[in-house]
């Protein structure tokens, strides 16, 4: 399928051009196990720029698997407050209580044993082992797929596991050191390496050259790329007809009214069930679909207030994976609350409905992105 494609030159080409083109990483600078695995973690469905900023504000807070399994669930969930994905989060928790237990604080150095640790998957694994500890793994995610799927015209489902298993064959055989190189892979890379980590080195261009160059859903910069010479979609001239995609299954639809219910100063939260979307995660009272403003008001009753007055907060929409929400908003001043608003003290399991104030908006209580429009609003208004 790729015969011919082991050229001899395609692995030193790209170690050259990662040379002179990487990105500036923060978790690259200091590759540790533990900075490999948060990145990684992190960077599962979000960009890299929206990332830096929560990286280093998280290891600021949690500078260590051992001070990540010591956490509280709410506080790593405030860090990282806007990521999505939220299960990513707990996961990293429940792994470091692993590693503590099991591997006494230290991560393996192995894919095999890396992938026993829970929420660390084949690509995840593979990536600390090659870039932490220089193994020799494929690290194959959708930057690597699509250009596996380009450099061999690959006719088939790029989400097929065969597919997966393809790719990661093809990139182990560009693994396989030639006897002589264009680089002189002996350098030390940096003053506190020994030598150079050419394994995770490999992994790293692949992954700049399918952000930077073979570029997703637009035209790649062909004109850029070191292996263009040996890429069969460039040289047929049909790079965007590669990769092939499933067929996407259409969005499901969900009309939510949020309820901004105030009493003196302070608005109603609560937290989500421990299991499902957004779990555990904190948010306005919500009601399916669109009220209008007199069933809004009965929903507040039915949560235990009197209202004194209610006023539009405005429509927002949000999309997830597999489903968008279509949200309407109403504050909702009240004039009196039950008595079951109360604030929760340290260690007390929290009420069904909490009053917070602003500074715990803002640093206790953790909110999907979903409702930021409305987490603004009431920001806005408290004062």
């Amino acid at each position: 399928m790729w015969a011919g494609m082991s050229d001899r030159s395609l692995f030193s080409n790209l170690i050259a051009w990662y040379d002179n083109n990487r990105r500036i990483l923060p978790w690259r600078e200091d590759p540790t196990p533990f900075h490999v695995w948060l990145s990684e973690i992190m960077l599962q469905q979000t960009r890299v720029e929206a990332v830096r900023g929560y990286y280093e504000r998280f290891l600021k807070a949690i500078p260590d698997i051992e001070s990540l399994a010591a956490a509280e669930e709410e506080t790593i969930l405030k860090l990282w407050e806007g990521l999505g994905y939220y299960s990513r989060a707990r996961n990293l928790r429940r792994a470091a209580q692993v590693i503590m237990e099991k591997y006494d604080g230290q991560m393996p150095d192995n894919a095999k044993e890396l992938m026993e640790i829970p929420g660390i998957g084949p690509y995840t694994a593979a990536a600390i082992a090659s870039i932490s500890y220089g193994r020799k793994e494929a690290a194959v995610d959708g930057n690597l797929l699509r250009v596996f799927s380009r450099m061999t015209a690959y006719g088939e489902d790029i989400k097929r596991p065969e597919t997966k298993k393809a790719a990661e064959q093809f990139f182990l055989q560009l693994m396989e050191l030639p006897d002589s190189c264009d680089v002189d892979f002996s350098e030390q890379k940096d003053s506190h390496e020994q030598c150079r980590n050419i394994y995770g080195d490999f992994n790293q261009a692949l992954m700049d050259l399918g952000a930077t160059i073979c570029l997703p859903n637009s035209e790649p910069h062909c004109g850029e790329c070191p292996w263009s010479e040996h890429c069969r979609a460039h040289l047929c001239g049909e790079e965007t007809s590669y990769p092939i995609m499933p067929e996407k299954k259409k969005r499901k639809t969900e009309e939510k009214t949020v309820l901004l219910i105030r009493y003196n100063n302070r608005y109603v939260v609560h937290r989500r069930p421990s299991e499902g979307l957004l779990a555990g995660l904190y948010e306005f009272p919500m009601a399916d679909g669109t009220l209008t403003e007199e069933e809004a008001l009965q929903e507040g009753e039915r949560i235990g207030f009197s209202a004194l007055r209610i006023r539009k907060a405005g429509e927002a929409k949000h999309i997830f994976t597999h489903k968008e929400w279509h949200m309407t908003g109403y504050e909702i001043t009240a004039d009196e609350l039950a008595e079951a608003f109360d604030r929760p003290e340290k260690g007390e399991a929290d009420p069904a409905y909490i009053l917070a104030d602003r500074e715990e908006i803002l640093s206790r209580y953790p909110m999907p992105s979903a409702l930021e429009k409305y987490k603004k609003y009431v920001l806005s208004r408290i004062k």
